[in-house]
């Protein structure tokens, strides 16, 4: 079953458009942008690459797995281009240090052989928070921007849906590991929010709605691989312990 999309005309989305639209040439806004044009662009490149890595630990799905990389690799050209279209230089160095934890820990697992944590932190964790951020975005966004992301959400409800179908195919046997990655990882996502607490704000998104959205993708993403609405919350309450 795939997860309710959460669109940009959905009640979640709908958050932000009560909130004003930003002034994109402002030094404020700009600084801002910088720091997170750079995490967008970097969270794509960080996806391609690992779910080339997916394709090689998961060889009879390789071919499917190549080609949510091509779209993520898609993504990163698009998300570039929109940094270009404001004359905006995004912050690289900030990016790569901003997903350092959860990239280290996709490595260990994926030297380690422990797809189960791969497909968590990537096809799960991050492809939720992307979401979540990307509908978000999409209603204070300049109008270029705008366009490239409304595209980007959609294929990225694609990937989360192949994470959620794999793990959910092997459920019975790889349960236990999900839940050790989901305590392991999730609360990373707190702490990589709180490090952009102010330039979310000055790019005029809702942190609340993000949180809430992530939540929301996230929960719905546990119950279709097969967890009870008991155990979605027990899991989903383990990464708001660093909130």
């Amino acid at each position: 079953m795939a997860p309710a999309n959460v669109l940009p005309n959905s009640p979640q989305s709908l958050a932000g458009e009560a909130r004003t639209a930003p002034d994109y040439s402002s030094t404020v806004y700009r600084q801002a942008y910088s720091r997170i044009n750079g995490i967008v662009i970097e969270g794509e490149q960080e996806a391609n690459d690992n779910y080339l890595k997916l394709a090689e630990m998961l060889p009879e799905a390789a071919d499917e797995l190549r080609k949510l990389a091509k779209m993520e690799l898609r993504h990163m050209k698009g998300f570039q281009s929109c940094g270009k279209n404001l004359q905006v230089e995004p912050d690289m160095e900030f990016a790569r240090a901003f997903f350092s934890p959860l990239h280290n820990n996709f490595q260990k697992a994926a030297a380690a052989g422990d797809l189960v944590t791969c497909f968590v932190i990537q096809s799960l964790i991050i492809e939720c928070f992307a979401i979540a951020a990307y509908n978000i975005y999409i209603p204070v966004a300049d109008d270029f921007a705008r366009k490239i992301t409304e595209g980007v959400v959609k294929d990225e409800y694609l990937h989360l849906n192949f994470g959620e179908r794999w793990l959910g195919e092997h459920f019975p046997e790889v349960k236990a590991q999900i839940e050790v990655a989901n305590a392991q990882n999730l609360p990373l996502v707190w702490q990589m929010l709180q490090q952009v607490d102010a330039d979310v704000e000055n790019i005029h998104m809702d942190r609340e709605a993000i949180v809430e959205d992530f939540m929301i993708a996230y929960g719905e993403a546990l119950a279709n691989i097969g967890f009870s609405t008991r155990e979605v919350m027990r899991l989903s309450a383990q990464g708001l312990r660093t909130a």
